[in-house]
């Protein structure tokens, strides 16, 4: 835990940690009083287990966020690495073996985005959302219409199961998050993404390896989206070409939410946390208050529009002050 409350020190202030803990008991508090079924175990613990698993995608993409980059691909690096994964598994009845694919798939896929912006110079924008179509060409082309279902029992307690009566994907996301909580505040690589998105120039000149830099930030998000897919497999029991569509603006919500700049060297994992269970109370409310499920995206795309608005004019204020 004190690894997790250090984490907060680069770029993010208690008092900013204390705004978005207000607006999630705010937004809770609200919820409860409007349904019923609001403040009911299965509900909440649906939440966090809802909240997880965005967490997981989240906290890679952070660390590409921190550089000033972003990583579009990782919706359609969700959906391949589930598809393998799944195949894999399917076919030897291991999940240990569909796991190391997934995972493998993830990180090559971040490798190579990190190779594209880093080495290649590209634009992260460009770079990723090419791979995104890439990635979502191959997977269409390798399902071809079919849909993967019905994993082992064992297997799919990663994304439905209990512990002690918590849901499995709680705990790791408490686990990465004390993982990237450290990365970020306790390691030399984590400072130099920080230093890198706040100064590249800066860094440059202080010796910072930025392009292996790079490289590892994006190669991270990979990973995690690796994982992330495992969970969406297990919870979901089946894969198809279209798993990833819905997840990349969700993910990137959650980190902007949570106080993570877009210009880069500002942010924690902690705070990506509480921006996943930000955007998870919003849209479980709009579920319960039976609003329309087309007006998800909408709100999600508000919900980016005003967190990057509101880093913006803070940007601007410090810059006038300076």
């Amino acid at each position: 835990m004190n690894a997790v409350l250090n984490s907060l020190k680069p770029g993010e202030n208690v008092s900013k940690f204390a705004s978005r803990m207000a607006a999630v008991l705010l937004i809770g508090l609200a919820l409860s009083l409007a349904s019923d079924v609001f403040f009911t175990q299965t509900n909440l613990l649906n939440i966090f287990r809802q909240a997880s698993l965005l967490f997981l995608m989240a906290s890679g993409l952070t660390l590409v966020v921190l550089t000033a980059g972003i990583d579009l691909s990782i919706g359609a690096n969700v959906a391949l690495s589930a598809c393998l994964a799944g195949t894999i598994i399917k076919a030897t009845g291991s999940p240990l073996e569909g796991a190391v694919v997934a995972l493998a798939c993830g990180t090559m896929i971040g490798v190579i985005n990190g190779v594209l912006v880093a080495l290649l110079r590209m634009p992260s924008f460009i770079a990723t959302y090419g791979m995104m179509w890439l990635i979502n060409g191959l997977t269409y082309y390798y399902m071809a219409g079919n849909t993967i279902y019905g994993f082992p029992h064992g297997f799919r307690q990663l994304g439905n199961g209990y512990l002690f009566a918590i849901p499995v994907p709680v705990y790791l996301m408490l686990i990465f998050l004390g993982l990237a909580a450290l990365f970020t505040s306790r390691t030399i690589y984590g400072q130099q993404v920080y230093a890198i998105g706040s100064n590249p120039v800066s860094a440059r000149f202080s010796g910072i390896p930025i392009k292996r830099r790079l490289v590892l930030a994006y190669t991270l998000s990979g990973l995690m989206a690796g994982l992330a897919s495992l969970v969406f497999l297990a919870r979901l029991n089946s894969a198809e070409g279209d798993i990833g569509a819905p997840l990349t603006l969700p993910a990137i919500a959650a980190v902007l939410i949570g106080g993570t700049s877009l210009f880069g060297g500002v942010g924690t994992p902690f705070g990506t946390l509480i921006g996943a269970l930000l955007l998870t109370l919003v849209l479980n409310g709009l579920n319960l208050l039976n609003i329309d499920a087309n007006w998800q995206p909408f709100v999600t795309g508000a919900i980016i529009i005003i967190a990057v608005l509101v880093d913006s004019l803070s940007r601007q204020r410090q810059e006038a002050r300076a």
